[in-house]
């Protein structure tokens, strides 16, 4: 294949790999179904029973489902904190949280709740024996020696819940923190089998976005492992892993065990999506965290908790710029200027390859006329053809695929950085500008988008190119459209990132220009020198 249309064709399928991508983001959003329930989140004021209780094997989750089990249920105590309120039910599990801090809030100022009351909660414990598990959903615990409202503001608190089967008493004492973070400790007065789950995966976040949600473990042998909803296999088993966290976009419920491990099995819920549980003990110790994902927050409870943020595809490189990002932030205390500041690193790191690729593209399109004698002279031996091509490249020091170089390169850093703009709860709320209240929602007034569309179609206008191809042409000449369209809907930071790159673009574009005349000059001037002197 002659390497010039390889190059061409390469930046296409890029190109078109990239707007794939994007639409697909865009038009198929995930878990449709669960966004009905996730409404149902701010929209249902009672605790309802849980769907179903349902036994557990010896060492696995089963299927087995006792239907009888569906008692009404109602708040048994209240934990209060600056920045969010927890309602334990009669069951002795999380019934709901609800963040207070102003940038969870919606448009119209309500507090976010962010599990599902259908769904199962954190620290419900399901036996291994159907009898007296189905007796668990019907028996409701009570506080022992303590009031029914805590407030952990300024210091730990701790409650004490019991249950009183037949023959089996469960105890369940909770420490809990001001940061959501709580240690739980579990009693039954005998050795039952049981398993205890953080439970279902908060359901706060309601984007349209391609986003990873499920199950996430850190292994004994500190490797990341997710199962994603939707795959879920019912058969999953982890021993001795550190972490276990049901988690979505922003919001985790989690527990963890850095000393002894837990032995941590994945039941499959309604459209395969994972259900944690963890085997318990007669006397078992577990902490754990419910809330949102902010570094800061995890990282001081445990430093190895930060392992829970999860960025899915690309994270080998969006783990090392959230860290990166995180660091400059720590400096200048604004995330607008974090990430143009990101930006500009990335793009002073990659400048020498980057230089090397835009130099090639110019002596590349110096050829084209050149390169179109050679497919007229040889068009009957494309064997010659390419032998002549590649010593026309030679000559002239040409790479025909140095071109693709920035591309290659950019398409990776940015689908990692849309990974960590996309999830990282430090977002939130983040203010830049006059105009942009919020990093990780569409900018308001579409004035980033457009920006970045212009500035898009400008660096085209700027660049060397040859198509001979009219319809990749045209794909590249309404690429800028396109893009603007879909970043419209793209959280502001992301837009920001990929506008400030593209400025940055434009201007290396333009001394790569202002040097390759130069260049051009030198070999002119050389050229004449060598007449003259002969």
């Amino acid at each position: 294949m002659e390497q010039q249309d390889l190059q061409k064709r390469l930046l296409l399928a890029l190109a078109l790999s990239f707007f794939v991508f994007i639409a697909f983001s865009y038009f198929f959003p995930a878990q449709t179904a669960e966004q009905n329930s996730e409404k149902n989140v701010t929209q249902t004021q009672a605790y309802p029973a849980p769907e179903s209780s349902t036994p557990l094997a010896q060492n696995t989750p089963d299927t087995v489902v006792d239907a009888s089990a569906k008692p009404e249920t109602f708040a048994l105590a209240t934990v209060k904190s600056t920045n969010f309120t927890m309602t334990i039910d009669v069951y002795g599990r999380i019934a709901q949280i609800e963040l207070l801090e102003d940038k969870y809030r919606d448009d119209e100022g309500n507090t976010l709740k962010i599990l599902d009351p259908q769904k199962a909660k954190p620290l419900e414990i399901r036996f291994s024996d159907a009898i007296i598990n189905s007796e668990a959903f019907k028996t409701p615990y009570s506080v022992v020696g303590a009031a029914n409202s805590i407030d952990v503001s300024s210091e730990d608190q701790t409650l004490i819940l019991e249950q009183k089967l037949s023959g089996l008493t469960v105890t369940k004492k909770i420490t809990f923190k001001a940061n959501g973070a709580y240690d739980v400790a579990v009693t039954t007065s005998k050795d039952v089998p049981y398993f205890i789950t953080p439970g279902y995966r908060p359901v706060a976040d309601q984007s349209i976005y391609m986003l990873v949600r499920g199950a996430l473990i850190k292994t004994n042998e500190n490797t990341i492992k997710t199962v994603e909803d939707g795959d879920a296999k019912g058969n999953e088993s982890f021993n001795n892993a550190k972490i276990a966290s049901a988690f979505d976009r922003y919001y985790a419920s989690l527990l963890f065990d850095f000393d002894k491990g837990m032995n941590v099995s994945i039941l499959k819920e309604k459209e395969d999506n994972p259900l944690i549980f963890i085997q318990g003990s007669s006397e078992f110790n577990l902490h754990g965290y419910i809330g949102p994902k902010d570094h800061e927050i995890l990282k001081s409870i445990h430093a190895e908790l930060t392992d829970a943020i999860e960025f899915g595809w690309f994270s080998f490189l969006a783990i090392p710029f959230f860290k990166v990002l995180l660091w400059i932030h720590g400096y200048i205390g604004n995330w607008g200027w974090a990430i143009i500041l990101f930006t500009i690193l990335v793009k002073l790191i990659l400048f020498p390859l980057s230089y090397k690729g835009m130099m090639s593209m110019q002596k590349l399109k110096d050829l084209a006329p050149k390169m179109k004698e050679l497919k007229e002279k040889y068009k009957g031996d494309p064997a010659k053809m390419n032998m002549q091509m590649m010593e026309l490249y030679k000559k002239h020091g040409a790479n025909p695929m140095g071109g693709c170089l920035p591309m290659l390169l950019q398409i990776p850093v940015f689908f990692a950085l849309y990974r960590v703009l996309l999830n990282a709860d430090e977002l939130q709320g983040a203010h830049w500008m006059l105009w942009i209240n919020d990093l990780s929602r569409m900018d308001p007034y579409f004035i980033l988008p457009i920006l970045m569309g212009a500035s898009m179609y400008f660096q085209q206008k700027i660049t060397p190119s040859n198509f001979t191809d009219p319809l990749q042409e045209k794909i590249f000449k309404w690429f800028p459209v396109i893009m603007t369209v879909f970043f419209v809907y793209f959280p502001s930071g992301l837009v920001l990132y990929w506008l400030v790159n593209n400025l940055f673009t434009i201007a290396q574009q333009y001394y790569i220009n202002h040097m390759y005349a130069k260049h051009k000059e030198a070999a002119v001037a050389l050229h004449h020198k060598g007449k003259d002197s002969k």
